[in-house]
C-alpha cells in the first residue's frame, strides 16, 4: 500500500526498533511506496512512512535492494556533499563515505555483508540515517 512521506521532525528523529520477521507488510509498503514516488526518490527508509522499524530500500535502476536491520561497519573517503529528502524540503549539507561496507538482513533475514561506493552508498547512508533519527 502506498503510504504518506512523514514530514514531523520529532517522529523522525527518533531511533528505529529492530525489524523482523513479522514486519512484512512494512517492507511491501516502502516498495509500493518508493515505486509510487520514483520520479523523484531512489531510497527509502520506514520511518518515512510512519513505521519505526530497521528497514530501507533502494533502488538500483531495475532492481530494489531491501535491508532489514542494516549498520555501516566500515566506510572511508569521506567527502561533502548536499542531499535532498522526501521528508524535508530543500537541500542540506552533510558529509558522506565514498565506500562504505554493510551488515544487515535480507529479505528472507539471512545475513549479508556488503561494500557499495559512489552514489549508491550514499543513499544508503541517508536512509540508514533516516532510521538512526537522524535528519541530514
Amino acid at each position: 500500500m502506498v503510504k504518506p512521506i512523514i514530514k514531523d521532525m520529532f517522529f523522525l528523529s527518533q531511533k528505529s526498533q529492530p525489524a523482523a520477521k513479522n514486519d512484512t507488510q512494512v517492507i511491501e509498503d516502502l516498495k509500493d511506496t518508493l515505486k509510487a514516488n520514483s520520479d523523484r526518490c531512489i531510497g527509502m527508509a520506514a520511518n518515512m512512512i510512519g513505521v519505526k522499524k530497521r528497514v530501507i530500500i533502494v533502488n538500483f535502476g531495475f532492481i530494489n535492494i531491501i535491508m532489514i536491520n542494516p549498520t555501516i561497519i566500515k566506510k572511508s573517503m569521506p567527502y561533502e556533499t548536499e542531499e535532498g529528502c522526501l521528508s524535508l524540503e530543500g537541500v542540506r549539507k552533510t558529509t558522506r563515505y565514498k565506500q562504505i561496507e554493510v551488515e544487515f538482513q535480507d529479505i528472507s533475514f539471512k545475513r549479508q555483508r556488503k561494500t557499495f561506493s559512489d552514489l549508491t552508498a550514499q543513499i544508503i547512508q541517508h536512509e540508514i540515517d533516516h532510521i538512526n533519527g537522524i535528519v541530514i
